[in-house]
C-alpha cells in the first residue's frame, strides 16, 4: 500500500510542477492560445495520482497485486504515462514557441504519442484482467 501512495505522491508533485511550468512558460512568452501544456497537469493528477490512490486501497481489499497481469500493468503504465506526458510537453513547448514543424516532424511527434497511448491501452487491459481475476480478501 505504501508503495502506491508513494507513486501517487510523485505523480502529484510532477503534476504541480507541470502546472506551474505551463502557467509561467506561457506567461513569459505572452502566449494566450491553446496548447497541450495545459493537459499535462490534468493527465498527471487523474491518471497518475488518483489512479494510484485508488490502487492503494484496492491492493488492501483484493488479491489484485498477486496477479501476473497486475505486474504487467504496473511496468507498462509506469513507462507509458510519463512517455505520454513528455510528448504533451514537447508538443506544447513547440506550440508556445510557435515553431513551424515540417509534416515529418509533426507526424513523428504524433507517432511517438500514439506509441505511448498504445502502451497505456495495454496496461489498462492488463489492470482490468488482474482485477477480474483477483478475489476479495475482506467483506
Amino acid at each position: 500500500m505504501k508503495k502506491y501512495f508513494d507513486i501517487a505522491f510523485v505523480f502529484a508533485m510532477v503534476a504541480i510542477a507541470c502546472g506551474v511550468f505551463y502557467r509561467e512558460f506561457t506567461k513569459f512568452f505572452g502566449y494566450t492560445g491553446k496548447t497541450t501544456l495545459a493537459f499535462t497537469h490534468l493527465h498527471l493528477f487523474a491518471l497518475g495520482t488518483l489512479l494510484f490512490l485508488i490502487l492503494a486501497i484496492l491492493t488492501q481489499l483484493t488479491t489484485v497485486e498477486k496477479q501476473k497481469n497486475f505486474r504487467i500493468f504496473l511496468g507498462s503504465y509506469l513507462i507509458g504515462l510519463p512517455f505520454m506526458v513528455i510528448m504533451l510537453l514537447v508538443r506544447g513547448v513547440l506550440q508556445v514557441l510557435q515553431t513551424e514543424l515540417s509534416s515529418g516532424m509533426d507526424a513523428a511527434i504524433s507517432g511517438i504519442s500514439g506509441i505511448a497511448h498504445t502502451i497505456l491501452t495495454v496496461s489498462f487491459i492488463s489492470l482490468f484482467l488482474a482485477l477480474r481475476n483477483s478475489s476479495t480478501i475482506r467483506h
